[in-house]
Order: C-alpha cells, then structure tokens, then sequence
C-alpha cells in the first residue's frame, strides 16, 4: 500500500489534516520556512543578476532531517503550506531541500481547514507556482536590500538596533506627518443655531439651514445674530415634508484588513493579537468526538478578497431562513473586491454556518469565542437582506429663514437582527421620529439655542486608523500590516498613548535622515508602485529580476551618498537637574528603545536609572521654557509637572495637548474616563468634540 507525505507549517495544522486523511498519511511540520537569507550578510549577488544565497535556518537542522528521513520512506511528497505567496515560497524551499521534482503536482492548496476541503484539494494537487515563488523572492530580495545596506548606516551614524523597511518606513513616515498636522492646525470658528419646535404635546430638534432654499455657513457671532433679527415671532411654516424610504446594505464579510480594524473597535484587540487568535481558529481546534474532533473554524486569515463560495452561501441561506425567516435572506449580491485584491482565495468566514458562536462557549478560549463570534455575525449578516429605514426631512421657514428637521425609524431590521458596524454601533439607531407633519401647517419655536464650534485637528491613528488607511493607500499587503505595526513599535521609532500613535524623537530623527538620503523608501507613491510591481511578478507579466535592477541602480547611488555626506547625528544626554540619590552625580536623560529615560551620568562606575519621567512633548505654560512630564504619585496615581522644578511648580491632573484654546487661550488638556478621551479647556467651558 503506498505511502504518502504531507508537510506544512504547523504541528497543529498537521495534527488536523492527519486525522482527516487517514492512514496512509503521514502529516508533519516544518514550523515554517526551513531556508532563508543568511543573517550575518546581505545574502544577494547584486553582481550575478541578484542571485539570492539560501541556507539551512539555524535550529531547523534536526526538523529537516525528519523530514528527509519521513520522505525517503514516501512514495508521494506533498506540500500543503498555507495558499499564499509566502506559502508558495515555503513549498519551493522544501522541494528544493528535499529533492522533490518542481515539475511534479506537488503542491496542494486549501483555504479552510475542513475534512471536505483537504481531501477535495487532494484530488488536484498542481505544480509549484513560480510567479508566486518569484513574486515572494522579490519581496524578500528588496527588503533584503533596504534593510541590510541603510541599517548598518543608521547604527554607525545614529545608535545600534535601528532599522529600516519598505513598508515600515512609510508607516513612521505616516505617523510623523499626522502628528505634525496635529500640532500645526489652527482651529477655526463656525456656528450653529438649534431650536426646540413644537406641535400641540410633541416636541422634536431642527436645526439653521439656510435663507430662501440656499445652504448658509455661519462663521461668527454677527451671523448668528443677524439671522436671528431676521426672524419675526416664533411661528414657523411647514414648508415642505420629504417622506422616503431608504436602505442599508451590509458589509462584506471580513478581509484581513477589516477584521483588524473592527477587531480594534469592538473586543480592544491589538492587529498581533488578532491574527494570532485567527490563526488559532484557521488551524483547528478539538470540538471533542460527539462534534467531529478537531476542526478548524475559520477560512484563511489572509486575504484582501471578499469572495465568498455558493457553498458557503447556501450554508448562510439556510441558517438565516429558519432563524429568521425567508424575508431576512440576502439576493446574494456579488461583493466588489477592493482595487488591487488578489483574489487567490475567500474572504474571512466560518467554514460551517451553521456553527453558531453558542455552540462553541465550552470549547473557545475567551478570545477565540470574541473572535469568531465577530466573524460569525460579520458573514451571515452579509448574507442577510438590507435594513430598511423610513426617513423624513422637514423644510420649517419663518420670513425665508429655513431650518431643517431629520427623522428616522427602522421599518425592516435585515441584516441588523445579526450585526451591526462599529461605526453604526456608536449611534445605537435609535428611532427618532417626528410628529405627523403637513405642508402648509404652523409649528411652534419654544426655544432657539446658537452654538459656537471651532474645527477640530484630524486625530492620531489608532492601529484600526493606520491598518485602513495603509490599505486605501495601497501600502503593504495582508500579511504585512501586523508585523509592520509591531516592527515600528520594538523599535521605538513610535509609542501608544491611549491607543494612539505617537512618533518618538528617535522616529523623528531616523525619518529625517531617510528623507534626506533615501526619499523613494518613505516616499507612499513609489511604496504603492513597488506594491504593484510584486503583484505584476505573480501574474506572470514581469521577471523579478527587471524590479528588483530597476530600484537597485538608484538605491545603489543613493546608498553611496550617504555613505559618504551623512553625518553622525550625537543624541546627547540632557541634564535632567536633580543629583543620583546613590552617588551623587548629575542625572541625565538617556535616548533608549522606547523613547528618554533618567540615568546617572557616572555611568558604567553607577547603573541607576529611572524610567519613571516621560516627556509628552509639551512646553510648560507657566515657565515656559520647561518641559512637561509625566509623574506619579506615592499611590501610582499619574499627574503632570514641569521638570524644572522645584523652580516652576506647575502641576496637573489632566494631560495638557499642547494647544491654547481658542476661546479663551488657555492650557487645552485632555480628560480621560473609562471608556473615552476628550480635549477640553482647563478654564472656560470649551469642548472638543470627540473623535474615533
């Protein structure tokens, strides 16, 4: 009886496919790549057509030579690694080291763990696709390339352990200009006018829309005042009555990118943590023997497709109709893949529908329940019917001064029984309906309420923030937005404060440094065309080869410059004003991997040091040439001061921002609770509003 070998990456993935397969199967793990570029050089012959040098990843000997022992007593070899261009990558490796024909149907593929999809990928196993291969090689040879000649001249030139990236240079490059319009932004003033109107017991909000029928802005006081002398009595005509009814498709099910983001905003999840759970729900978990034993849950966690089977779909249409009824499942609307998605496989689903969250409480971790529960929803609601909403506008006018009244209602929840976005889920839909109202009839204004605003500074990016807009920009691809994220924060290039990203000096510094040697690397336009390069190599349009000379003949200029005009960048220890309380030097502050900490200047002879000072980036408002820094109290509770006292005292509660207010140009700060952040004046009543 013959014998047959599979290899994948994990031993959990193996232990799944083993029992679907049967005996004359072998299942075993390669933990992931078993070759790569060596880590104590570049590794690439730019000289010999960027001929790539692998080898044997140290520690993965003893795991090779399983595999070459199991695949001696094979018959049949085949590589099962995750169906992506990394995978496809990891396939090629394992041919090579093991000595498989590349032009043999070696290569089976599948996007979710289940015995029907494993045993059906069985029955058409394919050559290795080269495009892939070669389109995962370039990436690899062009980060190689970034990563291995401007590294090495950022820790001579600036400190040691920095690096840079294609994508995650951008990415700092992204939060920096943010943070730089954040500090920039001059708020200007507009105005609203709110009015309370009444017909017979019911009351309902309108709000200034404009005069004669013509949208108007209100820009000052003066505005305000002059529509309000305009306005004779408080009797306001019913103009006109605007009845409609409108509906709200669902979203797609999830791609990599949207599950992260809703992931952030829903379960407080870290784009790390995400994938990790993901992963663990794609690679099976044991559902005990009455379910079927172990079953991954999960389609592949790795897509920019929203793609989803007939099969899956059929699935979705026959829970939702007898949950719910007929009138609840969806026309099957093709979903529209975002420009540039790969396609190569199914947006993120369950494997079975029918599955439901509840079914899997005593099985699921935590998280994993959190998770898939968010995908569950996520897929049968977009497979649901559109939520109708009856709508109404009002048109109300009194000596042509128009002000406008909305309300709507839900008339047929849809999808909305199941799930509801993280933006809608802020507003809660409720109903907020109007009184029966009819053209030519007279409400009564019991109050009008002006109300002044300033325009609010865009805000910093969350995670979600970030993940969203390096997708619309076309910057990285699936696999790349976590690592990337991580990559930026181990490096200290960016901090989080309350969820968001803030730049470090040493971010500051290193991006200056880029921008001025080597521009195209945090450049969006050419990280995006380079994007597009790599997904024309796996179409099979270009040789990796043309991109990769392509960008290397003027990196390799640009590389020489810099060599030679950049000039070493000293991070100075600051003195810090207070004395070491263990040998009495000067303390200093010190530029470390997460940004500045305290030491004492008597370094190595005395090691103290204290993290316990954190700048926020904030001149004093009182001395003005002191620095604002976090301080805690004997009880850990987190204050502010100036860290020239005990000089200047100044001291408070509330983290201030940075800015005056534009009211009354005092210290703007920023209050936190439990569940938000808002920015407010430390001295009037001003409020900014608050921002996701």
């Amino acid at each position: 009886m013959a014998q047959y070998l599979v290899i994948v990456e994990s031993p959990a993935k193996a232990k799944t496919i083993e029992r679907y397969l049967g005996k004359r199967y072998k299942v075993k793990a390669s933990m992931g790549h078993v070759r790569d570029l060596p880590k104590s050089q570049t590794g690439v012959d730019v000289k010999n057509d960027y001929e790539p040098k692998y080898i044997t990843i140290r520690g993965k000997g003893p795991v090779l030579k399983e595999l070459k022992t199991a695949a001696k007593k094979a018959d049949k070899i085949y590589l099962a690694a995750d169906p992506d261009r990394e995978g496809e990558a990891i396939a090629w490796h394992l041919a090579h080291s093991l000595n498989i024909d590349l032009n043999s149907d070696c290569r089976v593929v599948f996007n979710e763990i289940t015995k029907d999809a494993v045993k059906d990928s069985f029955k058409q196993p394919r050559k290795i696709n080269m495009d892939l291969v070669d389109a995962q090689q370039a990436r690899r040879i062009l980060d190689r390339l970034v990563g291995y000649n401007i590294s090495p001249l950022l820790w001579q030139k600036i400190k040691k352990g920095l690096s840079a990236g294609r994508v995650q240079s951008v990415a700092v490059k992204m939060i920096i200009d943010r943070e730089n319009e954040i500090k920039n932004f001059k708020p200007e003033e507009y105005w609203s006018i709110e009015s309370i109107f009444k017909k017979g017991r019911q009351s309902f909000d309108g709000a200034f829309y404009g005069i004669d029928g013509k949208k108007k802005a209100l820009h000052s006081k003066a505005d305000v005042e002059q529509i309000l002398s305009t306005l004779k009595g408080n009797d306001f005509l019913v103009d006109k009555v605007n009845k409609r009814e409108r509906k709200r498709n669902p979203s797609p099910a999830f791609t990599t990118s949207s599950l992260q983001q809703e992931a952030a905003r829903k379960l407080n999840f870290r784009a790390r943590k995400t994938m990790m759970v993901a992963q663990q729900l794609y690679e099976g978990i044991d559902l005990g023997k009455k379910d079927g034993g172990i079953n991954g849950l999960i389609t592949y966690m790795r897509t920019d497709s929203t793609r989803v089977s007939n099969t899956a779909k059929d699935q979705a249409k026959e829970y939702i109709e007898h949950k719910y009824g007929k009138e609840y499942s969806g026309s099957n609307r093709k979903s529209k893949n975002s420009e540039g998605a790969q396609d190569a496989h199914e947006a993120i689903r369950p494997t079975n529908a029918l599955r439901d969250p509840q079914s899997l409480k005593t099985v699921l971790s935590r998280d994993q329940l959190k998770l898939y529960k968010l995908i569950w929803e996520r897929f049968i609601a977009s497979q649901m019917a559109p939520a109708v909403m009856d709508t109404m506008t009002v048109h109300l006018t009194n000596q042509g001064v128009e002000f406008r009244a909305n309300g709507s209602k839900i008339k047929f929840k849809g999808f909305m029984s199941v799930y509801i976005e993280s933006s809608d889920d802020q507003q809660k839909h409720k109903d907020k309906w109007l009184p029966d109202l009819k053209e030519g009839e007279t409400v009564k204004s019991e109050k009008i309420t002006p109300n002044q605003h300033f325009t609010q500074p865009p805000p910093r990016y969350t995670e979600a923030r970030l993940v969203k807009t390096m997708e619309e920009k076309g910057i990285g691809r699936p696999s790349t937005y976590a690592p990337t994220l991580d990559t930026i924060q181990r490096r200290g290039y960016v901090a989080l404060d309350n969820r968001r990203f803030v730049p470090t000096e040493l971010g500051e510094i290193v991006t200056d440094v880029m921008e001025e040697f080597f521009p195209e690397i945090i450049d969006v336009a050419f990280t995006v065309k380079m994007e597009g390069d790599l997904d024309a190599v796996e179409e099979g349009k270009t040789e990796w080869i043309k991109i990769i000379d392509q960008f290397y003949q003027g990196f390799d200029k640009r590389l020489e410059k810099a060599e030679k005009e950049m000039e070493k960048v000293e991070i100075r220890d600051e003195p810090a004003g207070i004395d070491c309380e263990k040998c009495g030097h000067e303390m200093v502050y010190k530029m470390g991997r997460y940004g500045k900490f305290l030491a004492c200047s008597n370094f190595p002879d005395c090691r103290n040091t204290k993290p316990i000072l954190k700048e926020i980036g904030v001149n004093c408002p009182d001395c003005k040439d002191g620095n604002i820094v976090e301080r805690k109290t004997k009880k850990r509770r987190t204050f502010y001061g100036c860290d020239n006292y005990p000089k200047c005292e100044f001291i408070s509660w509330d983290k201030p921002v940075g800015r005056s207010c534009p009211k009354c140009n005092k210290m703007l700060v920023e209050k936190k609770s439990k569940k938000k952040a808002q920015v407010q004046c430390s001295s009037c009543d001003y409020k900014e509003e608050e921002q996701g």
